[in-house]
């Protein structure tokens, strides 16, 4: 089922002012629901290889996997749709490519990447996730993070020894506690979540949550909600102008219609969004 015209995205990557290179890479298809974005680190220029990886193998799977199955049904065994554990499947296949890249290569050596992608089916949304790229959702001017930070200063904070203040002034923030491609395996934060019309949703990069407060976030995106590329470039260039340390990179997204497809009754998505 295309979402053409029920699901709009926008997205943009820049180097920002401090680095070279850019390590971001995203992905998008509105027609498809899917929004992928990796922020690499790791040996020269290594972290760019890896979350390059990252986007072409999930997309590529997720493609895949779209065509052979209905991503709305469920699965008796999990309780998760499959589209949800299709995005688990997919980034399991980009962690073993490029953990088997960085043993092959030595050049490569050490090379691994954040990743967040969400799929978009059936009136909802699946993410996966793994690192500290983020994911948002601004639904009727509440601005919430969905996803949660696998990083040591997170950890810290969840433990009581870092208020949210002292987390933001941490020179540990960037260090991650885990990542794509480290390991053979990697175990990745699954969420499953209403997709209404009118809701914006943002992937970004730490490259814009360390230089950007969430509130200047949120009113940017209410701001220029009716024009994505507009909302994309707004917040790169506030990054930028807070310091463009690393590299920025974000995808926004919008639902414009509803959008039930196959796997469950036709009056699921009406109950849905009424009592939503």
């Amino acid at each position: 089922m295309s979402l053409r015209g029920k699901l709009e995205m926008a997205g943009s990557s820049d180097v920002g002012l401090k680095r070279n290179h850019n390590e971001d890479s995203i992905g998008s298809d509105a027609g498809m629901g899917l929004a992928v974005l990796a922020d690499g680190m790791g040996g020269y220029r290594a972290g760019e290889v890896a979350s390059a990886i990252a986007i072409r193998v999930v997309m590529e799977e997720l493609r895949k996997a779209l065509v052979r199955n209905a991503p709305a049904e469920l699965d008796e065994e999990t309780g998760y749709a499959h589209g949800t554990l299709m995005v688990q499947n997919a980034m399991a296949k980009a962690n073993q490519v490029i953990f088997q890249t960085a043993k092959s290569q030595p050049q490569c050596k050490g090379m691994g990447t954040t990743l967040t992608a969400a799929l978009f089916f059936d009136n909802q949304m699946a993410v996966g996730h793994v690192g500290d790229s983020r994911l948002y959702r601004l639904r009727n001017d509440e601005f919430e993070q969905l996803t949660v930070d696998h990083s040591l200063v997170q950890e810290l904070t969840d433990k009581g020894f870092y208020s949210p203040e002292d987390a933001k002034r941490s020179i540990q923030k960037n260090l991650v506690t885990r990542a794509m491609g480290v390991e053979s395996q990697v175990r990745s934060d699954l969420y499953q979540e209403d997709a209404l019309p009118g809701d914006v949703f943002l992937l970004c990069s730490d490259g814009l949550t360390d230089l950007v407060e969430d509130r200047q976030i949120h009113l940017t995106l209410n701001k220029y909600s009716a024009n994505l590329e507009q909302a994309a470039q707004q917040l790169i260039q506030l990054a930028n102008q807070s310091g463009g340390t690393d590299n920025i990179s974000v995808i926004v997204g919008r639902v414009l219609k509803p959008f039930s497809g196959k796997g469950r009754p036709s009056w699921y998505s009406e109950v849905v969004n009424w009592f939503g």
